[in-house]
């Protein structure tokens, strides 16, 4: 099993900054794909960004490009979401899941694609 544990969600101004955490356990990433997702209420989850946790790369999707920067940390088992110029339709829960990877991470956008998820951590965005 992998267990993951969102955290550093909260409220912050349109123009603001967060950085989302995602901590692994039960076992090392290997060879997984890791993917951040967020969901609005009424809304489908949608693909936020994605980072293959051995070789580094990474694919995002186009509401995150230029303003988000997903990145890995071994030495403590966790990948990060920087999200920068925050905007109100950024508001949603944030989920972080894992997968894994057969596949090159730019095939990896889509939420059924993924077999372990966290709890979700909440990030408002007030105008």
């Amino acid at each position: 099993q992998v267990q993951l544990v969102e955290s550093g969600g909260g409220l912050v101004q349109a123009g603001g900054s967060l950085r989302l955490s995602c901590a692994a356990s039960g076992r090392t990433f290997s060879t997984y794909a890791v993917g951040w997702f967020r969901q609005a209420p009424g809304k489908e989850r949608e693909f936020v960004a994605v980072i293959s946790w051995s070789g580094g790369g990474t694919y995002y999707a186009d509401s995150a490009k230029g303003r988000f920067t997903i990145s890995r940390d071994y030495a403590v088992n966790t990948v990060y979401l920087q999200m920068n110029a925050l905007k109100p339709e950024d508001t949603a829960v944030y989920y972080c899941a894992a997968k894994f990877a057969y596949r090159t991470v730019d095939r990896y956008y889509s939420s059924g694609d993924y077999d372990y998820w966290g709890q979700g951590s909440q990030v408002t965005v007030s105008s």
